[in-house]
């Protein structure tokens, strides 16, 4: 979890983050006292504020609350868990797939606990690599697992939507460690799981 560098509360961020959409708007040559937009920089302001929790949430305290023996040692696997991240370079969304895989080192997680993990990374300003990473990192940590693995596979508006607007394109990010970076028989059977 980040440490806020300021001492504001919910409303006062969201207060203060309104007024510079609000500001936003005007620069784009609109009027936010029209109908239409008088609500929008509140709204936009709560929208970001939600769109980055993840700054104040943690990974390893959310993964710590369902963490069980297991006494196993194949792969357990999680995939498709959806997501919505915000592009740091341009603040446009990316959203796709996240398949997460790890080998038990004596204990398990409870399954809705690596899609919140994913949350956590996801909803902050990122870039599909680091938040392919940081799932691996964390899941990795906090289990001390033998081995992990994660697979994500993103559109990315600032792809389809500006710059070189190519509608088809995704992107796809492997990130592993332990046996999965030792066996790549390991990492084939991940991927054909998934």
């Amino acid at each position: 979890m980040n440490t806020p560098k300021h001492n504001l509360s919910e409303d006062e961020i969201i207060s203060q983050m309104a007024e510079h959409y609000r500001a936003i708007i005007e620069l784009c040559g609109e009027d936010p006292t029209r109908e239409g937009l008088v609500k929008t920089p509140v709204r936009a302001a709560k929208a970001m504020y939600f769109a980055t929790k993840g700054y104040r949430e943690s990974a390893s305290e959310v993964m710590k609350q369902a963490i069980f023996e297991y006494a196993g040692s194949k792969i357990i696997v999680v995939k498709d868990i959806e997501f919505y991240s915000l592009c740091e370079h341009h603040i446009l969304p990316f959203f796709g797939t996240i398949s997460i895989g790890y080998i038990p080192n004596g204990n398990m997680i409870g399954l809705s606990k690596l899609a919140r993990v994913v949350n956590v990374f996801a909803r902050r300003l990122q870039v599909q690599e680091r938040l392919t990473a940081q799932v691996c990192k964390a899941v990795g940590e906090s289990l001390a697992a033998h081995g992990v693995i994660v697979a994500c596979k993103a559109d990315h508006l600032c792809m389809k939507m500006r710059g070189v607007e190519k509608q088809n394109s995704s992107t796809v990010t492997l990130e592993y460690s332990g046996r999965f970076a030792e066996n790549p028989e390991l990492r084939e059977e991940f991927m054909r799981m998934i």
